[in-house]
């Protein structure tokens, strides 16, 4: 039986062992940024997929991450930093992995094969019909991310799939396939690394564009993060001050006067009478800044 391309070994990798570290390390990266490049020609799926992402959010649903191995954790990151930079609640992005907190200390092993675990993982988690599975495989084949695909299709789950060769299971019952063709690995079967890389990328792309679809993106400042901490408490500021064009100190009471809300201080920076209305014309507009502040410079300019 043929290889398929993920299992497949570069061919540039002939005499890797025997070559110099630098002429390794310049053959590994630029077999990493082959791998990027594969991104490219799957726009329009990743377009798609965070469309049907972000409608799922607005519409009260939750957006599931399913998958096993590298794949597993290019997923936990990109589901673990949602909530924080978009202010997406943590209830609403739903991580399932092969084998659960113990595969994230022994990542290799069996967990990839247990189709029992993905159908009862799905069913635990309560996920139906106005949430989404976002499902990720190198292969396209791992059991556990079929399984899963498979037991959400019975609850209504529409399904985004992500794989590195094309032509493979986990693109049948999807409702958006994205088919990342990246060269073979220069170690024959290490997802880890040219696969990976583009799943990463993918993932960080249908995400942001989520975000963005979301109104949780202004002018390339992320105006829906959750500022827990010093840093993210001095970024919010900033993007206040930035967007208002009033300094740190007027932004730090602004956001204070908000409640910590990034859309709500810069809307009282704009001439928002208090932070209910400010809440008001944020909820009228789904939440994005752009109308909102279009709404508001609408109602100062009639009075």
């Amino acid at each position: 039986m043929a290889l398929i391309r993920t299992e497949q070994r570069n061919d540039g990798a002939t005499g890797l062992d025997e070559k110099s570290p630098d002429a390794v390390l310049r053959l590994l990266l630029e077999a990493q940024i082959d791998a990027a490049k594969a991104v490219s020609s799957e726009l329009e799926s990743i377009a798609d997929a965070a469309r049907i992402a972000a409608e799922t959010i607005a519409g009260g649903g939750r957006l599931a991450y399913a998958a096993a191995g590298s794949s597993g954790l290019m997923a936990l990151a990109d589901a673990l930093e949602i909530p924080g930079t978009y202010g997406i609640a943590p209830d609403r992005i739903v991580i399932l992995i092969a084998g659960g907190v113990a595969s994230l200390t022994r990542l290799a092993g069996t967990y990839e094969d247990d189709t029992t675990q993905a159908a009862r993982d799905i069913a635990e988690a309560g996920l139906d019909e106005r949430d989404c599975l976002i499902a990720v495989s190198a292969s396209g084949t791992t059991p556990y991310a079929l399984a899963a695909i498979e037991e959400a299709k019975k609850r209504g789950l529409r399904v985004i799939s992500i794989a590195n060769n094309r032509n493979v299971p986990i693109f049948n019952d999807a409702d958006v396939a994205i088919a990342l063709e990246t060269p073979a690995e220069m170690v024959a079967g290490s997802t880890r690394m040219g696969a990976g890389t583009a799943q990463k990328i993918a993932l960080n792309l249908l995400s942001t564009l989520m975000a963005i679809r979301l109104g949780h993106v202004h002018d390339g400042y992320m105006v829906n993060l959750v500022a827990d901490n010093v840093k993210l408490r001095e970024r919010a500021a900033r993007i206040v001050s930035a967007i208002s064009s009033c300094d740190l100190n007027e932004a730090e009471k602004l956001l204070d006067a908000s409640g910590g809300s990034v859309k709500s201080a810069i809307l009282l920076a704009a001439g928002a009478q208090d932070t209910e209305k400010a809440a008001r014309i944020l909820e009228s507009n789904q939440q994005r800044l752009r109308p909102s502040l279009s709404e508001l410079k609408g109602i100062l300019g009639s009075h």
